[in-house]
């Protein structure tokens, strides 16, 4: 083992000592991670600041943690681990922010400076190049070798991971840098201000001209709304131009789900692919239009595309557009204040239409013939239900619906990569912004019960609910020490089917059978109550009322629901 530890003696200060300062003047008010030999210096530091630490089980689940409170606060959330293995075990969680557009400060330990530079000199937990394993997942990767390097590469790392997009930087810093005496002063004020990404006026004019001029104007709403915090621009931009406006799964609670204009997320749906594809003119806020806000890569648009992204990489990468590179919040206020200086939108059709309705007509807008914005909303939502009632899943609607009674208006749900997860997506009403969270992004297990005790910890005033099943539940069994640890109000709904239902669905749907989906799994009642944490078996038929109460409680509790639900049909596949 390394020698190189400080001896218990008169505290000196340390290069720990300066992250921890760095952190704290920056605006940090916790950190999430979990100890490690090379890390220890920081972890020492941590006692002697102002800093909250949160420590979970496993360094995977405490990125997740870290993510979904970066989401809730719109902040930086600081993660510390150790050097080789903790370090990589927070990958998958850093994919996830990088997908999500968390913005998660990842700060690793390294081996000694004299084991760096890509020879094999046998240190514990040593990489040839540790950094590389984080190239390809996060935004930026940063280092500092010596102590006086620390304050400025901290506050790079924190000035990235808050650039638009938000997303989760890496930063490591050898062992005996943070072990060793600091030989400057303690850091008093950092500036880590990131720069706006503001759009090109003369996008904004051209987007508006489309937008104004088109007869049948729709919005497609991103998880870049919800992270700019744009909501109040895209409602008054929907209500200017009498657009319609559909949601991503990440960018669920952009819009208000009853909204006369609202076409909900209802995006594994050909009714509403068809409805996107047949605008005119549809502007795309903070979504690349990726695969699964294109129900599948199967979306073809027949009028223009607006498409307003702060991910440069993410611009027109999957469709021809008037591309705008641009923070969705400084663009979405733009062009509310450009087209309404234009004035009411009278398009030669909108007129014609309006004269029609005026002598008798059915109140149509956009064009002769066409419904009213609003009749065209409720049509499309008459549709999709029609199809979901004609397919026999009354168990599957009711176990949702349930939930959501259960839910007070003001919590928030954190869900992981499950059955009754993928029903949310399109039909869950999260009744306020910024309150549902996924895995979506890049799609990995075990999300949904971490990020929820990071939701909590960072409002522990309110419920937080999260929602796995019972193969991911195992993915974060160890995380119930850290919810009864720290007494965060966290209910645990686990849908028990016995195994990976979701691949079990896709296996016996391509295959006629499915192979390796079926689990042993412990008694999740009793396995909670071993740890301290209420918990409770319940019924499609009592799940409202035990959820409920499980959620008034104080503290965590855990919620098992044995019930194997099945999904809508895709109408992708035969598109």
């Amino acid at each position: 083992m390394s020698t190189t530890h400080p001896t218990a003696t008169e505290h000196r200060r340390t290069g720990g000592d300066l992250v921890v300062e760095s952190l704290a003047a920056l605006g940090a008010r916790t950190v999430f991670g979990l100890p490690g030999q090379h890390a220890l210096g920081v972890f020492d530091a941590l006692r002697r600041s102002t800093l909250r630490y949160v420590g979970l089980r496993v360094e995977n689940n405490a990125g997740f943690a870290a993510d979904a409170y970066a989401r809730a606060t719109h902040g930086v959330a600081p993660l510390l681990v150790s050097t080789g293995p903790g370090a990589l075990m927070t990958l998958a969680a850093l994919q996830e922010a990088a997908a999500g557009s968390a913005a998660v400060l990842a700060i690793g330990s390294q081996v000694p400076l004299a084991g760096i530079g890509g020879g094999r000199h046998g240190y514990l937990h040593e990489l040839t190049d540790q950094s590389a394993s984080f190239r390809g997942v996060v935004k930026s990767v940063h280092t500092a070798r010596t102590a006086s390097q620390i304050p400025s590469a901290v506050a790079a790392a924190w000035e990235s991971a808050l650039s638009a997009p938000h997303g989760p930087v890496w930063l490591e810093i050898p062992q005996d840098v943070l072990l060793a005496e600091a030989g400057i002063p303690p850091v008093g004020e950092l500036d880590a201000t990131p720069r706006e990404l503001l759009p090109r006026p003369e996008l904004i004019a051209a987007a508006a001209d489309r937008l104004t001029g088109a007869r049948r104007p729709v919005i497609l709403a991103g998880g870049g709304v919800v992270r700019a915090g744009a909501e109040e621009e895209l409602l008054a931009l929907a209500e200017q131009l009498g657009a319609p406006v559909a949601t991503t799964f990440g960018g669920k609670g952009a819009f208000p789900w009853e909204h006369p204009l609202s076409l909900q997320s209802w995006l594994e749906d050909r009714y509403t692919t068809t409805f996107l594809e047949d605008a005119d003119t549809l502007l795309v806020v903070g979504s690349g239009l990726g695969e699964l806000s294109s129900n599948y890569h199967t979306f073809r648009p027949l009028g223009q595309v607006v498409q307003i992204e702060a991910d440069l990489g993410k611009l027109e990468s999957n469709h021809a557009a008037l591309g705008i590179h641009a923070d969705a919040r400084a663009a979405l206020a733009a062009l509310v204040k450009e087209v309404g200086e234009r004035g009411p939108r009278h398009t030669g059709a909108a007129q014609e239409a309006e004269e029609h309705a005026g002598a008798g007509g059915a109140g149509v807008v956009g064009g002769a013939g066409a419904p009213a914005p609003e009749a065209a909303v409720s049509g499309l939502l008459a549709r999709v239900r029609d199809r979901i009632a004609g397919q026999q899943l009354d168990l599957e609607q009711q176990v949702l619906a349930s939930v959501r009674e259960a839910l007070p208006d003001g919590a928030v749900s954190c869900w992981d990569m499950t059955i009754l997860a993928y029903w949310a997506w399109s039909a869950f009403d999260p009744r306020r912004t910024n309150a549902l969270h996924s895995a979506q992004g890049a799609g990995g297990l075990g999300y949904g019960f971490p990020a929820a005790l990071g939701v909590a910890v960072a409002d522990p005033a309110r419920p937080v609910l999260a929602v796995s099943g019972d193969g991911g539940a195992m993915y974060s069994i160890a995380e119930l020490a850290t919810a009864r640890q720290y007494d965060l109000p966290v209910t645990w709904l686990i849908v028990d089917d016995g195994g990976y239902g979701i691949l079990r669905e896709y296996m016996t749907d391509a295959f006629g059978e499915a192979t390796a989906t079926e689990l042993t799994r412990p008694d999740f009642v009793a396995l909670a109550e071993s740890f301290g944490v209420p918990a409770v078996r319940t019924s499609p038929e009592r799940l409202r009322t035990d959820l409920a109460a499980a959620l008034a409680a104080p503290g965590p509790s855990v919620v098992v629901l044995p019930a194997r639900l099945r999904m809508f049909a895709p109408t992708h596949l035969s598109s």
